[in-house]
C-alpha cells in the first residue's frame, strides 16, 4: 500500500517527533474527517507499506532522524515558492528549504525528491516576471537534485476565498505565458515540468499533464513495479494515489493565506493545543465512543520486479 502524510497537514514541518514515535511503535491511528468517531488503524510495517509519500514546505525537522525510516521507500514533494511572510507567515526562507531539498536528494536520490511550485497566483507584487525569475532561480539551484517540478495555479476553494479574499484566478493568457517560460527553464535544467488536474493546455510547450503522484511516478521513485487496482479518476482526470492519509485538517501552522486544508486560525490554534507527540493519533486522544477499524493492508509490489537497492 501507499501511505500519504501530506494531503491534510505538514507532518514533517510540525509533527516529526510524533511521526517518528509512530514509526517506533509500529502503528498509527487516523480520525476519519467525515465520521468523527471512526478511527482508522494502520500498521507501519515496511513489508506492507510500499512507499511513504511526504508533502512539505519544511522537511528540516525530519532530517536529523531520517535513519529511523530507512527501511521504507520514500517519495518527497517539497514546495518552494517566492512568497513572503504576508502570504506564508511561518514558512522558512526559500534558501533554507533549498538546502533541505538538496540534503534529501543526496540521501535518497533525484527520483525520490520532487519540487512543487504551487499554488501560483498573480498580483501587483507577485507578477508574471517575478514568478519567472523566482522559478528560474529555484530550478537552477536544483538542477542536479531533482528530475521533476510540479506547477499548479491557485484554486479558489471556499476556504481560500474566506482566508485570501484578494486572490483571483490566473487567466488563460497568464497560464500560457508562464507555462511557456517554465518549460524552457525546465529544459535548460533537465527538469521535467508537470501539472496535475490543470487540463492539457500547457502540453504544447512540452509540459507533462499526466499527474504528480500516479502509479508510474511512484514506480520510478521506488524502482519497483506495482499492481494497483483500477480506480476512478478524481475530478474526471486525476489518477494520483492519494488514499491512506494519516494527517488531519486544520492543523497546519504555516498559516498560508491560500491554504485549502485550514478553515481558520482559531481552529488550528485550538487543535495544536490538543496535540501530544506520544499519542497514537495526531490530534487529541482516543475517546470511549470511538470505533477503531483495522485497515486492510498488503504490499502492491510485483515481486519479480524487485530491483531496488538500499536507500542509505
Amino acid at each position: 500500500m501507499i501511505l500519504n502524510t501530506g494531503l491534510r497537514t505538514d507532518i514533517p514541518g510540525f509533527f516529526s517527533e510524533w511521526f517518528y514515535n509512530r514509526i517506533e511503535e509500529g502503528f498509527v491511528y487516523v480520525r476519519n474527517p467525515y465520521v468523527k468517531n471512526q478511527i482508522y488503524s494502520y500498521r507501519l510495517d515496511p513489508e506492507l507499506i510500499d512507499c511513504i509519500i511526504f508533502c512539505t514546505k519544511n522537511p528540516k525537522p525530519m532530517l536529523e532522524n531520517l535513519e529511523k525510516i530507512d527501511k521504507f521507500n520514500q517519495y518527497w514533494h517539497i514546495t518552494i515558492t517566492p512568497y513572503e511572510k504576508e502570504i506564508e507567515p511561518n514558512v522558512p526562507p526559500m534558501n533554507d528549504v533549498l538546502e533541505s531539498f538538496k540534503y534529501l536528494s543526496k540521501k535518497l536520490g533525484k527520483e525520490n525528491v520532487t519540487l512543487r511550485y504551487d499554488p501560483i497566483f498573480i498580483n501587483e507584487k507577485y507578477t508574471l516576471e517575478k514568478h519567472i525569475e523566482s522559478f528560474e532561480y529555484i530550478a537552477n539551484s536544483l538542477s542536479d537534485y531533482t528530475t521533476e517540478a510540479i506547477i499548479s495555479f491557485i484554486d479558489l476553494y471556499e476556504k481560500t476565498k474566506r482566508n485570501f479574499p484578494k486572490a483571483r484566478e490566473v487567466t488563460k493568457d497568464e497560464r500560457l505565458k508562464l507555462g511557456k517560460e517554465f518549460a524552457q527553464i525546465g529544459k535548460k535544467n533537465n527538469i521535467t515540468i508537470k501539472t496535475c488536474v490543470e487540463g492539457t493546455e500547457l502540453d504544447k510547450f512540452g509540459i507533462d499533464s499526466s499527474g504528480c503522484m500516479t502509479k508510474e511516478v511512484i514506480e520510478r521513485a521506488i524502482n519497483k513495479n506495482l499492481n494497483i487496482p483500477k480506480q476512478k479518476a478524481r475530478n474526471g482526470e486525476c489518477y494520483c494515489l492519494l488514499n491512506n492519509d494519516i494527517g488531519e485538517y486544520n492543523t497546519c501552522a504555516h498559516g498560508c493565506l491560500y491554504c485549502y486544508a485550514n478553515s481558520n486560525k482559531k481552529l488550528v490554534k485550538r487543535n495544536l493545543k490538543l496535540h501530544d507527540p506520544k499519542s497514537p493519533i495526531l490530534i487529541g486522544e482516543i475517546k470511549e465512543d470511538d470505533i477503531i477499524k483495522e485497515m486492510k493492508q498488503k504490499s502492491l509490489i510485483i515481486n519479480d520486479s524487485t530491483r531496488q537497492t538500499k536507500l542509505f
